[in-house]
């Protein structure tokens, strides 16, 4: 029986200069969503978040981007990726069904600290889900993100390098 042996040598890397430690990363995709707005009356009223997008990622069209969305286009694209592609989707934070109950004590879903929570939650599901290489791939990300309107009735497709 042979003995192995394993190789502890270091491997020769190039040395690093100044740019390369400082310059801009190589490849990278910002997202945030913040700035929340309450629109609309009685029950016609919903909360949307803008949805800021910095990147150098060459399969993006726009390298930044600013666009408005509102929790039920956060559903869609959730239920497009689910339909269309590959990728595990994470989970969305909830509806929230308990805050929208009549008589209660505070704004509901209407509430400072309720919009600011969501925000955190849509803000860490759209990055986990743009992060991901296949998704990045599916046109309704590309819409979610960079198009002023979502046209929901696209035809799903994928998003090919120019």
């Amino acid at each position: 029986m042979a003995e192995t042996i394993a190789d502890t040598r270091r491997l020769m890397s190039k040395p690093q200069n100044l740019n390369d430690a400082y310059g801009p990363p190589s490849n990278f995709l910002e997202i945030d969503v913040g700035n929340p707005q309450t629109v609309g009356v009685g029950r016609g009223r919903f909360t949307t978040y803008e949805i800021r997008v910095k990147t150098n990622l060459p399969i993006f069209k726009l390298k930044e981007s600013t666009v408005r969305r509102r929790y039920s286009d956060f559903e869609w694209l959730r239920n497009e990726l689910e339909r269309e592609s590959k990728v595990v989707v994470p989970p969305l934070p909830g509806k929230a069904l308990l805050r929208q109950l009549p008589f209660r004590g505070d704004d509901g879903i209407f509430d400072d600290s309720f919009i600011e929570e969501r925000k955190q939650a849509l803000e860490q599901f759209i990055n986990k889900v743009a992060g991901h290489p296949l998704a990045q791939n599916e046109r309704c990300l590309h819409m979610f993100l960079q198009d002023e309107v979502i046209d929901k009735n696209y035809t799903p497709s994928k998003i090919r390098h120019t």
